[in-house]
């Protein structure tokens, strides 16, 4: 699987990421602060960081195709990609250490959207596609 990595800056905790990212079989493809091309089909899925993790997650969620969740903990990414279908687990380079981020990648990696989010997901489908019609 391809997998967009991106930051607005370096943190050590990067290359811990990475590794498990290489280390599981897929292939990251490094970006700057927001990946384009996790939405345009060019990478799977993508592992975004900023400071807090919010300000990224916001702006990855600005990209039409990108449905970006701020996870802390490994229950959280789970659920992002089960519930919410997500494809952008967007982390704090502050808070994150080693072991956790290894956690919650495994979790992230781990779970598979399935059809107990699908009226969710739905919603949010809906959401967007209002906005989209009333935003133009």
């Amino acid at each position: 699987m391809r997998i967009a990595l991106c930051s607005d800056e370096p943190y050590p905790v990067h290359g811990t990421v990475r590794s498990w990212l290489e280390e599981h079989g897929h292939q990251v493809v490094p970006f700057g602060s927001v990946a384009a091309g996790s939405a345009s089909g060019d990478c799977d899925q993508g592992v975004f960081f900023c400071w807090t993790g919010t300000g990224i997650s916001i702006a990855a969620n600005k990209i039409s195709g990108i449905r970006a969740a701020l996870c802390s903990d490994p229950g959280q990414a789970e659920g992002a990609r089960v519930w919410n279908h997500a494809n952008v687990l967007c982390l704090s380079n502050r808070t994150l250490a080693d072991d956790l981020a290894k956690e919650i990648l495994a979790a992230w990696f781990g779970a598979e959207p399935d059809g107990r989010g699908d009226s969710g997901v739905d919603d949010l489908n809906a959401v967007e596609a209002r906005h989209r019609r009333t935003s133009h």
